[in-house]
């Protein structure tokens, strides 16, 4: 079996553990991004399998079409980058782990991590340093403060661990089932998304991209956090409207966010509108990107590809593009 690793681009695959379980098969790694479809349409119509690093590439339907060879792609998580029905009408099997019994330490530890920085305005402090000068400013200190967590799911429950050792107040909102939950587990939930907004100081977002959650965080939203506040997103930027979050920076008002992820990634332009805000702390989508996170992820991804060899595929999406595996 020939097997694609796509946009592995800081070379690290090849240097997991869980890398040896694919040690039988013909394994090509690419550690570049490719955006014409043509180009990429060249590239993977020799392999069997493609394994996805996140949503890092789209799986068109134009892709899919002329990729007479492919018979699996193998990845972990939520696909809302993947043309499912796509796949399943070219008998391409997707199979994608979408819980793990580990939980996400690794986007949880990030999410304060960025808290932590727009708070006590490490960049800025370390720029000015590096800079031959020396305090620039006064930070702010998060025992007594209230966050809220928007999602009721592992990420969300982590993080308020965090707050809770630190001596916050947490409110949350989420989906009706969400919100029901949380309240089921004696939690404080907010009286209405108005509340929600505009009480905590701080908002950190945690809800897997999906159709019905695409632009579910409206700048009218984010326009009713109080001054001084802060957005925080280690999620998807799809959740939120499309320039939504510059808007709600360049509102006039005395607002923060900091961010781990963008609407097209990568960025590369230094003078892009969002990076380069004052009011903003980003990192290049590194929530999940941990040694020990990769580890966990990629091993279920190669679990799923050597369980296609086998003939008894795993996590499958869409069982209905099964095919005799023998003749496969």
């Amino acid at each position: 079996m020939k097997v694609a690793i796509l946009d592995d681009w800081l070379d690290t695959i090849s240097k997991l553990p869980c890398f040896s379980k694919l040690k039988n098969l013909d394994v090509t790694i690419f550690t570049d991004h490719e955006d014409d479809i043509e180009k990429l349409i060249k590239r993977l119509r020799p392999f069997d399998a493609l394994v996805l690093f996140r949503e890092r590439t789209l799986i068109t339907s134009q892709l899919i079409e002329q990729l007479p060879n492919l018979k699996i792609i193998s990845q972990r998580s939520v696909y809302p980058h993947i043309d499912v029905d796509a796949c399943t009408r070219n008998n391409v099997l997707l199979c994608s782990k979408l819980n793990s019994d580990n939980p996400p330490f690794a986007t949880a530890e990030h999410t304060w991590a960025l808290i932590l920085s727009s708070v006590r305005q490490i960049p800025q402090q370390m720029a000015n340093m590096k800079a031959g000068l020396w305090q620039m400013g006064v930070g702010k200190t998060l025992h007594g403060k209230c966050l809220g967590l928007y999602g009721y799911g592992r990420i969300a429950k982590i993080v308020a661990k965090y707050a809770d050792a630190f001596g916050m107040e947490v409110i949350w909102w989420a989906s009706k089932q969400g919100r029901s939950r949380a309240i089921a587990d004696g939690l404080v939930v907010a009286a209405s998304r108005q509340e929600f907004f505009s009480k905590p100081d701080i908002i950190s977002l945690h809800v897997r991209l999906k159709t019905e959650t695409a632009g579910l965080i409206k700048f009218q939203d984010l326009n009713l956090m109080r001054d001084g506040s802060l957005f925080v997103n280690t999620s998807r930027a799809g959740l939120i409207e499309e320039g939504a979050i510059l808007k709600y920076l360049n509102s006039g008002k005395n607002k923060f966010a900091a961010l781990d992820v963008f609407d097209s990634e990568p960025i590369k332009e230094p003078n892009d509108p969002l990076v380069s805000h004052p009011n903003i702390i980003c990192t290049p989508h590194i929530g999940f990107v941990t040694e020990e996170e990769f580890e966990l992820q990629f091993s279920d991804i190669f679990d799923q590809i050597l369980a296609y060899q086998t003939g008894k595929p795993i996590n499958v999406i869409n069982p209905s593009a099964l095919r005799d595996l023998n003749n496969g």
